[in-house]
């Protein structure tokens, strides 16, 4: 049997792409986790932390094991691992409709992070029985309506984003941007066949320390955090709530992100299979809820998943051993309390164009991968989560000029702002729908679109999608029975019209189709 190493070279780069990911969050956790809940930094590095950490270290030596797995069955040396880490999207609902509503209520942050766990257990349990019962949702999507919602997410959340922080600090951060497109645009080798996000990091990092970007004081300061924190069970906090009101209380929030996590790493798996790599889906997304179940059970208010960017680490050059080095990594981090001296210590702006590069090539692939004529269908799937990226940036904007989206909407001018609204809620959700509308249409497969709309009958009747009310400076769904009335509406208008069409498609069969194209160049 052919043997496979544990580590390549370019699990280096792939180690970096994904560890800045991941450290963003947790700089998250420790940021907005002081000024919205009221946790001291002590607080949230001996029992917050060392949870996420154990979550971290579940999820990525499985997947590391996967890929290895992969590779001796198939007799490849180019399977990757599925990149893991801390859910974004789960991380700020949790903070902003569970945890914050419970602190502002009691003023108690301790009973707001008891709460927080039941939401992230709530999450994985819902993540673990997805897995026995989604597979088949995997074979009835088109893989351009799965392509499409990932891509939305990767040109508006990770590249614009990223890119504007590029231009933000342009003199810090072009250098390492142009050391990454060299690297894998052009496909040159550096020197002694360094890895190029290496190279780029300690680039950006001399680059910041020479022009006094960076600040010693701050870095010796950081080196006082510096201790251990082994991870604390948190078990009983943790029941001490689940069962109680509160839970049911935030069942509305927790049951949306549990499927919204669900859906998108069935995605996830399928943009795996697209750039060569097929894993199985009910162990692959299992193993992720038990990483959530086991961050909430020590002490993690914040569910895992499996991260967007596959093709895009597979690009890099990363195999298996890239998942490792973020588990030992994050072990080291989080156990420590290490995370403010390593922000001290290497500028951001050094790395993000690693994860901007990521972001880019995802979006490539829901057209090289697909055949071309469904090109409109990955078009359509790209507008609702350009809609919930819209509304983000409106969001931030109006906070910081000191007033909320709930209280300007009124006085809002701009044409179908409300339908932005609408189609930011549940976007992965409406994506998966249109753009599988959109390819059975382009096949005249109008049995097909017709059940696809029916998905949007019922998830927009109850809420699911589109529905939505004003909550401070955020937009919440609207759960219920019936309160997207006019929106499951016009989904049936789209049954019907579909229906007809098939009916007259059976009387009066249309000219045959062209064979499908994938461009593979």
């Amino acid at each position: 049997m052919k043997q496979h190493p544990l580590f390549v070279k370019r699990d280096i780069d792939g180690f970096f792409g994904l560890a800045i990911d991941n450290l963003i969050q947790v700089l998250l956790i420790v940021t907005l986790g002081h000024l919205m809940i009221g946790w001291s930094e002590e607080f949230i590095f001996s029992r917050i932390l060392p949870g996420v950490a154990l979550s971290l270290i579940v999820g990525n030596l499985y997947y590391s094991r996967q890929a290895r797995k992969l590779a001796e069955r198939t007799g490849r040396d180019d399977v990757t691992a599925l990149p893991y880490g801390i859910n974004t999207v789960s991380l700020f609902a949790f903070f902003i409709f569970v945890m914050m509503p419970v602190y502002q209520e009691t003023g108690d942050s301790e009973l707001a992070w008891r709460v927080g766990l039941v939401a992230c257990f709530g999450s994985g349990v819902i993540e673990f029985v997805g897995a026995f019962v989604v597979d088949w949702l995997r074979r009835v999507t088109p893989r351009a309506a799965l392509l499409a919602t990932l891509a939305g997410i990767a040109i508006t959340f990770i590249s614009m984003d990223f890119a504007f922080q590029t231009f933000e600090k342009p003199i810090l951060a072009m250098l390492p941007l142009a050391i990454i497109l060299i690297q894998y645009f052009s496909k040159v080798r550096f020197p002694l066949g360094l890895p190029g996000g290496l190279v780029a990091l300690i680039a950006g990092s001399i680059l910041a320390w020479a022009l006094n970007y960076m600040d010693s004081g701050l870095l010796r300061e950081s080196l006082g955090e510096i201790g251990f924190h082994p991870p604390v069970p948190a078990a009983a906090p943790l029941f001490s709530i689940l069962g109680g009101a509160y839970l049911w209380k935030y069942l509305a929030i927790i049951i949306p992100m549990g499927l919204f996590n669900v859906i998108g790493s069935l995605q996830n798996l399928e943009s795996a299979e697209a750039a060569g790599d097929r894993y199985e889906t009910r162990p692959s997304l299992a193993v992720n809820g038990v990483g959530s179940i086991i961050a909430s059970l020590f002490g993690s208010c914040f569910p895992t998943t499996i991260y967007i960017g596959h093709p895009g680490w597979k690009g890099l050059g990363a195999r298996a051993g890239y998942s490792i080095l973020n588990a030992v990594f994050f072990t080291f981090v989080c156990f420590a309390g290490a995370v403010g001296f390593i922000t001290k210590l290497v500028p951001m702006e050094a790395g993000i164009a690693i994860v901007l590069w990521i972001g880019i090539v995802i979006t490539a692939q829901a057209y090289q991968a697909t055949p071309r004529r469904h090109a409109p269908a990955v078009a359509v799937g790209f507008i609702p989560a350009l809609a919930a990226w819209g509304i983000t940036v409106l969001k931030q904007a109006l906070m910081a000029a000191g007033t909320s989206i709930g209280e300007a909407a009124p006085n809002i001018g701009i044409n179908g702002f409300f339908g932005m609204i609408a189609l930011e809620r549940g976007f992965i959700f409406t994506s998966m729908i249109l753009a599988s509308i959109s390819v059975f249409l382009i096949e005249r497969d109008f049995l097909r679109a017709a059940y696809w709309s029916i998905a949007g009958i019922v998830l927009s009747f109850f809420g699911v999608i589109h529905t939505y009310e004003f909550v401070g400076n955020d937009v919440t769904s609207e759960i219920g029975f019936g309160v997207g009335a006019p929106f499951s509406i016009g989904y049936l208008t789209f049954f019907i019209v579909f229906i007809i069409f098939y009916i007259y498609g059976k009387k009066k069969p249309a000219a045959p189709l062209p064979e499908p194209e994938v461009d593979d160049d």
